[in-house]
């Protein structure tokens, strides 16, 4: 594992300046969850599209019904299939207008950032199923959206995990072989005590090895990955461990910044930096 710590005064700075709470955190029923999901995003704290890349919003048919994705292109190329975070219950394709046009900017990839399924109206496997079901669609026809044959997958917090667990099933299925994984800050594994959240997208008493991936027997045969940790975040352990068991890894963490950075590119310049580090890995 190719292992490296990013640490700058200001972005410790920033994140003492600024406490970030999770769109699971603290969530104990569903008319609370609802709420949440209907506030809108503040490009202030987000940051703002990127001027340059052209944007569409399509659906592909996917195994669940019509699905929406957002599109981010600078021209044809290989694509990104991008998911947003949110503790499997929350978050959607307009939380990432900056990070997935920059992305596509800076890599000179076709972002297709993923609308999936939702719990608790669709628990798990709902949202892995979009997922693959996804990687599937734009293996075999991203053509379409101007793809040359080359597909990666990312993602942010349950999007992160959500793309771990689809690499894994694809590995195991024979389904699409992606080029690159990058998972930031990714939920690998179910906790000791899970929220509220956890129990609205796992309600079962135990956890499928493709919705917890740090419990695969093996992790051989994935695509080269990278793992992007936040400092302050618990799960950063994880992030590490799963490093350790890749053939290709490299894992960034990020001292002194918080889970979920990457959605506060405005006020946490770590997110732009970082932006950078997956651009680079995916050119």
């Amino acid at each position: 594992m190719n292992r490296r710590t990013v640490a700058e005064p200001r972005f410790t700075a920033e994140a003492d300046a600024f406490t970030v709470v999770g769109a699971a955190d603290g969530l104990e029923d569903l008319a609370t969850l609802l709420a949440g999901r209907a506030e809108p995003v503040d490009p202030a704290l987000s940051g703002r599209l990127d001027p340059a890349v052209r944007v569409a919003d399509l659906y592909l048919p996917l195994g669940g019904g019509p699905t929406l994705v957002r599109v981010y292109q600078t021209g044809p190329g290989p694509l990104l299939l991008w998911l947003h975070g949110g503790g499997f219950v929350g978050g959607s394709v307009r939380d990432l207008d900056h990070v997935c046009s920059r992305l596509a900017r800076l890599a000179g990839r076709t972002v297709v950032s993923l609308e999936y399924r939702l719990a608790p109206e669709h628990p798990y496997p709902a949202a892995l199923d979009d997922t693959y079901d996804a990687m599937c669609w734009l293996a075999a026809h991203g053509a379409v959206l101007g793809g040359d044959g080359r597909l990666a997958a990312g993602g942010q917090s349950a999007g992160g995990a959500l793309v771990a667990g689809a690499t894994l099933r694809a590995r195991d299925e024979g389904g699409p072989r992606l080029d690159r994984q990058v998972l930031c800050y990714p939920v690998l594994d179910v906790p000791a005590e899970p929220s509220w959240a956890d129990r609205q997208y796992l309600p079962g008493a135990t956890a499928p090895v493709h919705a917890a991936p740090l419990r695969a027997g093996s992790l051989a045969g994935l695509p080269p990955t990278l793992l992007v940790a936040a400092g302050r975040d618990p799960l950063r352990h994880d992030a590490a461990a799963y490093a350790e068991r890749l053939e290709d890894a490299r894992y960034v963490e990020y001292a002194d910044t918080p889970h979920a950075f990457l959605n506060f590119c405005a006020v946490l310049s770590a997110g732009d930096h970082a932006i950078g580090v997956i651009s680079e890995f995916l050119t």
